[in-house]
């Protein structure tokens, strides 16, 4: 699931969502439906004016109210119609959603410590990353495919779901996805259209992403 390598130019756009208090507490989300913080809403309205500057041409978001709420910035600015799906949810942890990152490594932490070997793990009794690449990675290929030639898709979603649908869509395997690293509330990466299939052009990006100039152009 690595793209047509068509050559059409299209743009991904993954945008994860703003600030929650539970990410302040450093507890795990997961599919736990969580508000923006005030501070949050201003981290999506600042995004979104520069986000907009790209003339996106469709939104697809998490139904997850946090998410939800992101993209709703960006909407009220393009006036383009959201389409909201649950396959683009955070990750279901079972017993870890609401668990601070302390208390997970002292109850679970030999699960803890094998997902970070990149082991497959399902982390609390929940989903393994693979299945939840199973989950995203079609949703946003579908709405990638509705594009027009040179079109940018922005996607809003969760910190674990854009990673695992990164890695799935560069074809990297399961066990290199954590190399990818996290994504800051309301940071972005991008995904362009090769000959090769999907390339990762800006990653954890906050500023507008900028053409690569040079050899490797």
């Amino acid at each position: 699931m690595t793209g047509s390598g068509s050559g059409r130019g299209r743009r991904i756009v993954l945008w994860r969502h703003g600030q929650t208090a539970w990410n302040l507490e450093r507890r795990f989300q997961g599919t736990t439906d969580i508000d923006l913080t005030e501070e949050g809403v201003g981290q999506a309205r600042r995004a979104a004016r520069l986000l907009a500057s790209l003339k996106p041409d469709a939104i697809v978001a998490s139904d997850l109210r946090r998410a939800a709420a992101t993209a709703a910035e960006l909407a009220a600015i393009t006036g383009h119609a959201i389409a909201h799906d649950p396959g683009l949810r955070e990750t279901y942890a079972g017993a870890w959603q609401g668990l601070t990152h302390e208390e997970i490594v002292g109850l679970y932490g030999e699960q803890y410590a094998a997902w970070k070997r990149g082991e497959p793990v399902r982390r609390g009794g929940g989903e393994l990353e693979t299945e939840v690449a199973d989950r995203a990675a079609p949703v946003v290929l579908a709405h990638a495919d509705k594009l027009p030639d040179d079109g940018t898709l922005v996607v809003v979603s969760h910190g674990g779901t854009i990673r695992t649908t990164i890695g799935r869509l560069l074809g990297l395997e399961a066990h290199h996805w954590e190399g990818l690293g996290g994504l800051s509330n309301c940071c972005w990466s991008v995904l362009g259209e090769g000959a090769r299939g999907w390339r990762l052009l800006e990653h954890n990006a906050g500023t507008l992403p900028e053409p690569v100039l040079g050899d490797d152009a």
